[in-house]
């Protein structure tokens, strides 16, 4: 019995050996699986400051709608977009918020020939901080003494469309000649775009300032108040957008032209308060 035992445990071992000598089987594991690299092409759009909002959106309807293309945006008073253009910046789209900058573009030659459109409108409207501490109820009130007013400067498109809402006004007897000129008297600052003049009058730190319709739109419609301008002295705003001529992107900034100008992207630009281009 005791031989048995002894053999037993030797087979043991000899199996325990020859377990260990052998061969491990091999454990595979699943893979993931590698994609191929997506080539990232960025699209550079040069915008008006009043386009943020609505260009934002748009660009992402037009990354989901162009896999592997990625829109840089730069968002700035117009005549400060058109400047940096025709020192050779690099863009492929420049929207304009007036026909005066995108001018200065194509005679700077650096717009693709044919390619500028009017796509979108816009107007101006007086707006003042929710608890209008100026008491501000009608146009007349911008010429009180003590009024702290806040517009864009003139070379910034709204700005220069600010001063001829007050030309019209002061051609119109029932504001009198006086009126641009009382008006003036109060602007306690004259800013580099629309949204500086906006952040400034909501934050409380102006009584009104005169920006786009379109600026006062989400949240902003909840922080300020607005007073608006007979269509006899508005003043309607035309955007021009065009393709750049040194474009690295020529087709796809057409693309992104093209679903600014669809149905898709007028009806964007109209949730955010502009006027669509064939109105």
């Amino acid at each position: 019995m005791k031989n048995r035992g002894i053999i037993s445990g030797c087979m043991a071992i000899v199996l325990l050996i020859g377990s260990a000598c052998s061969p491990l089987p091999v454990v595979t594991e699943t893979a993931t699986p590698q994609l191929p690299d997506i080539e990232t092409t960025e699209l550079h759009v040069f915008a008006a400051a009043s386009l943020t909002d609505a260009f934002s959106e748009i660009g992402k309807r037009f990354e989901a709608a162009h896999p592997g293309a990625s829109v840089v945006f730069n968002f700035a008073a117009s005549q400060q977009l058109a400047q940096q253009i025709s020192e050779g910046a690099p863009a492929d789209v420049f929207a304009s918020a007036n026909k005066k900058q995108m001018d200065v573009v194509i005679e700077a030659g650096e717009v693709l020939s044919g390619t500028q459109r009017t796509f979108v409108k816009n107007r101006l409207v007086v707006i003042f901080p929710s608890d209008n501490p100026a008491g501000v109820a009608e146009l007349e009130d911008l010429a009180k003494s003590g009024l702290k007013l806040v517009l864009a400067a003139q070379e910034a498109p709204v700005g220069q469309y600010s001063l001829d809402f007050l030309d019209k006004a002061s051609a119109d007897p029932a504001y009198g000649a006086a009126f641009k000129d009382d008006v003036l008297k109060n602007v306690v600052s004259y800013e580099d775009n629309v949204k500086a003049v906006l952040t400034k009058v909501s934050l409380g730190e102006a009584d009104a300032g005169i920006v786009y319709t379109s600026d006062i739109t989400g949240d902003m419609a909840g922080k300020v108040d607005r007073l608006d301008i007979p269509d006899g002295l508005n003043v309607i705003a035309s955007y021009p957008i065009a393709t750049v001529k040194e474009s690295s992107n020529p087709d796809l900034a057409q693309a992104f032209i093209d679903l600014v100008l669809l149905p898709e992207g007028q009806d964007i630009l109209a949730n955010y308060g502009f006027i669509p281009a064939a109105e």
